[in-house]
Order: C-alpha cells, then sequence, then structure tokens
C-alpha cells in the first residue's frame, strides 16, 4: 500500500513538473527550454508533453500570401504603385536553422525587405508602359528570380510572385490606354489587308489556270474532233423523248438541215428563209 502511494506521488509530481502543448493542423513548433536550449527536433501536429518552463515557437507550415503595396520607380523615374501578392512558407526539416537564425517574424525581417528590394531593382529596367502592359508577367518572373537567388541557405520557400494591380499618374495611364487601342485597331486593318490581298492573290491563280486549260482545250479542238461531238451530241437528242424539232448546221455554204424526229423526215430550206413543214 505504502509503495502504491509512493509512485501515485511521484507520478503526480512528474506531472506538476510537466506541461502539455497542442500543435495544430498545418503547423510546426520549435522547443525552448533552459536546461537543453533550443531542441532541433522539431515539434509535429498532436499534443505533446513538454517542461512547463519550455517556449514553444510555432510556424504555419502552410501556403502563406502576403499583401504588398511596393513604391517602385520605371526606367524613365515615374513613380510606380505595385499591388503585389509573394507566395511563401518555412521549410519543415530547416526549422530549427530558421528559428536559430531569424525566428519567427521572418517575413518582417527577411522576406519584405527582400520583395521590395527586388522589385525596385527589376521595375528599373522597364517602361511605364512595358510594366502596364506588355511585360508584367516577365517582371513578376524577374522579381521571383531575385528574391530566390538572395534566399538560398535562408530556411524558406517562395513559391510566386503576383502583380496584381499596376497604378500610373492618371494622365499616363489613358496615353498608354489610348496607344492600346491604336495598336489594336492598327493590327485589325493590317488582319483585313492581308486577308483582301490573299484573295486577289488566289483570284489571279485561278484565272491563270483557267486560260492555261482554255488555251489546252483549244489546241486539241480540230474540226474532225468539233465534227465528232456534234455527231454525239445528234444521237442523244434523237433517242431523247422529249425532242421534237432539230436545226442542224451542216457547214459553212450548206443549207441547215431540220430533223424531225418524229418521223425522222429530213428536209432543206434555203437561206434567204422558209418554213417547215
Amino acid at each position: 500500500m505504502k509503495n502504491s502511494l509512493l509512485i501515485a506521488a511521484m507520478g503526480c509530481a512528474a506531472l506538476s513538473l510537466s506541461a502539455c502543448t497542442t500543435v495544430k493542423s498545418g503547423m510546426g513548433a520549435i522547443e525552448w527550454n533552459p536546461s537543453s536550449g533550443t531542441l532541433k527536433e522539431p515539434l509535429g501536429e498532436g499534443e505533446h508533453f513538454v517542461s512547463p518552463f519550455s517556449d514553444i515557437y510555432q510556424y504555419d507550415l502552410r501556403e502563406q500570401e502576403q499583401q504588398e503595396s511596393l513604391d517602385v520607380l520605371a526606367n524613365n523615374g515615374l513613380a510606380i504603385i505595385l499591388d503585389t501578392s509573394i507566395l511563401f512558407k518555412p521549410v519543415n526539416s530547416e526549422l530549427y536553422l530558421l528559428q536559430t537564425e531569424i525566428g519567427p517574424d521572418y517575413y518582417r525581417i527577411l522576406l519584405g525587405p527582400l520583395l521590395r528590394s527586388g522589385a525596385r531593382k527589376v521595375v528599373g529596367r522597364y517602361s511605364p508602359e512595358e510594366i502596364y502592359s506588355t511585360k508584367r508577367e516577365e517582371v513578376e518572373k524577374e522579381i521571383f528570380a531575385e528574391i530566390n537567388r538572395k534566399l538560398q541557405s535562408k530556411h524558406i520557400q517562395v513559391d510566386g510572385i503576383l502583380i496584381r494591380d499596376v497604378h500610373l499618374p492618371k494622365i499616363v495611364q489613358e496615353a498608354i490606354e489610348l496607344k492600346l487601342q491604336q495598336e489594336q485597331r492598327a493590327l485589325a486593318m493590317q488582319f483585313i489587308l492581308d486577308k483582301e490581298r490573299k484573295e486577289a492573290e488566289r483570284k489571279k491563280i485561278e484565272a491563270a489556270g483557267i486560260a492555261d486549260y482554255q488555251q489546252l482545250i483549244s489546241k486539241g479542238l480540230t474540226g474532225m474532233l468539233l465534227q465528232w461531238k456534234q455527231i454525239d451530241a445528234i444521237e442523244k437528242l434523237v433517242q431523247s423523248p422529249n425532242s421534237k424539232t432539230i436545226v442542224l448546221d451542216v457547214g459553212k455554204g450548206n443549207f441547215p438541215m431540220i430533223l424531225d424526229t418524229k418521223n425522222l423526215e429530213t428536209e432543206y430550206q434555203p437561206n434567204s428563209g422558209g418554213k417547215v413543214h
């Protein structure tokens, strides 16, 4: 009985010297205690018994977005405001190093300044028109590359830089938009001209093909061939139940021949004009 009470007392004493901490879903934690300092092994999700004298530093391991409004200068010195978003997260396996080298406030201490510095450096290479319209995606990629180059061995992973909006002085923005509209109209007109030019070229080729065909046919149309074609046509007309009277030209200097397909009787009539009976 005494042994049981002693064990229970020791257990209560041990529990009184420990505390419980909870690491929520998507989080990681680093423990610091007075005796051992910062522990290298991160705490995963769930309940953990730790020293009541320990400090627990929790880190969000999920993708995070931080929005920044950046004041930058274009290559001509014009002031521009960029509304940006940066996507980032700490590297889970490097939480101990992140904690000991930078700390939980790593965005304010490191990431934010790198974003502002990289944006100013990159935007200074471009004109306001390029940033506003044609090269926004290229600017995003260059800022992303610039930040990642400086973040090597800093235990933070950046997954993207997004330029949500570009704010220019109103007069500059209106001038750029007018120029873009004019360029679109010019492109549309060029498309129409190219289409008409191609259509004209097609018709020219088609006409040349027809001319070549006619020239080829005319070379092969001899008098004998035409006479044979005429005889063939007459034969088909005679056999047709719809044919009644056929007038035939039998050649220069000869009388026309009139063929009545009902009784197959042939009559000749002078050129001065006569009637068919």
